[in-house]
């Protein structure tokens, strides 16, 4: 007997698109990055963090070059709310950073948020909502139709108290929570329809982020996903397109790659792939990456054994000796083949170097 309950599940259904190009893309560019780290990093916490880690990540992701970072929820805790005072009434956020803030879509947490952000320069409002099937039928109880009145109402209220908020430039982004578990075309209506009441344009977009809340899917089919949202969205050019990988199949680099083959602009992500559950995409690995590929990753990590101490310090959490590029063990091999081979590589490396004065390309 077949001890795996295998029929308790059901595939990941395929994705009707024709003529998909993203597999024959290369990724030449890096995205946009924006650090989730102080948000949905610091949610998955035992011990979430207190003020002075916070600044501290905060000060260490502004170091590497993130030019926007979700500091918090504001409305969801007095500790959120007031590091966003903080960082704002100290002037601490550099000219070329964003501040990004996340809210449900009611209308006394949109108020909230408002409030956090009065006096910054800049600020992203994230409004989010959940549209997936299992959520309208468990959590809401409500149709199609119910879930994209919540979206909008929620967008009107962002406009409202957009209205009072002085010299502060207001950006928006908006993710229908838990992407991977809604029908395509649904997800499609619900960003649309909040579109309508943002509208963007070409010179002001709008950030539709499409988060797998869960990992659901192999990664070739979360790509899928992306180019037919990148494909069929109305006002494209009005659209910064972003994704937001959560690791459940383990397979979030990869799905974040595919989504950026696929249209993606931006990646939404942890140091280290700290998040709730199996983590969020690791903008360490998925950078370094690029930077293997001579692709300028946009973000400054030379001196990666300190922004781990940061990391290590901030979260309460120890990388693993295995993690690639940074753990203790990566760069360790205890076969004598391969430590024999790791010698005569370095050793030709440094033939190379002295051939051409100076540092050869590595094979």
């Amino acid at each position: 007997m077949n001890r795996m309950p295998v029929h308790k599940y059901k595939p990941f259904p395929a994705v009707e698109l024709g003529n998909r190009t993203w597999p024959d893309a290369r990724i030449t560019t890096s995205p946009i990055w924006c650090s989730v780290d102080l948000r949905d990093g610091n949610q998955a916490l035992i011990d979430p963090m207190d003020p002075e880690r916070k600044l501290m990540m905060f000060q260490a992701l502004v170091a590497l070059g993130f030019k926007e970072i979700e500091v918090g929820f504001p409305a969801a805790s007095s500790t959120d709310f007031d590091f966003v005072r903080l960082i704002i009434e100290e002037d601490l956020i550099p000219d070329d950073v964003t501040i990004q803030v996340l809210t449900q879509a009611r209308r006394d947490l949109i108020e909230r948020s408002y409030e956090s952000l009065v006096g910054a320069r800049e600020g992203i409002m994230h409004l989010y909502n959940s549209t997936s099937t299992t959520q309208r039928r468990v959590v809401f109880g409500l149709d199609e139709a119910g879930i994209v009145d919540i979206a909008v109402k929620g967008a009107e209220y962002c406009k409202e108290f957009e209205a009072a908020m002085g010299d502060t430039r207001i950006r928006y982004e908006y993710s229908p929570e838990s992407f991977t578990g809604t029908e395509l075309p649904f997800a499609k209506e619900v960003c649309e329809a909040v579109m309508d009441v943002f509208d963007p344009t070409p010179s002001d977009k709008v950030i539709i982020n499409l988060p797998a809340t869960v990992e659901m899917s192999t990664a070739n089919l979360f790509g899928d996903m992306i180019e037919w949202m990148h494909t069929n969205l109305d006002r494209r050019n009005a659209i910064v397109l972003s994704v937001h990988p959560h690791n459940d199949r383990g397979t979030a680099i990869a799905a974040a790659e595919f989504g950026v083959m696929a249209g993606a602009d931006r990646v939404e992500g942890t140091l280290f792939g700290n998040g709730e559950r199996t983590g969020n995409v690791d903008v360490v690995t998925l950078a370094l990456n690029l930077f293997t590929q001579g692709v300028d990753p946009g973000l400054d990590l030379s001196d990666i054994n300190e922004i781990r101490r940061v990391a290590e310090h901030c979260n309460q959490l120890p990388v693993h000796p295995r993690h690639p590029y940074v753990g203790d063990l990566v760069y360790t091999a205890f076969s004598g083949s391969h430590q024999d081979a790791i010698k005569k590589g370095f050793e030709a490396q440094e033939k190379e170097d002295a051939a051409v004065g100076g540092e050869a390309l590595w094979d």
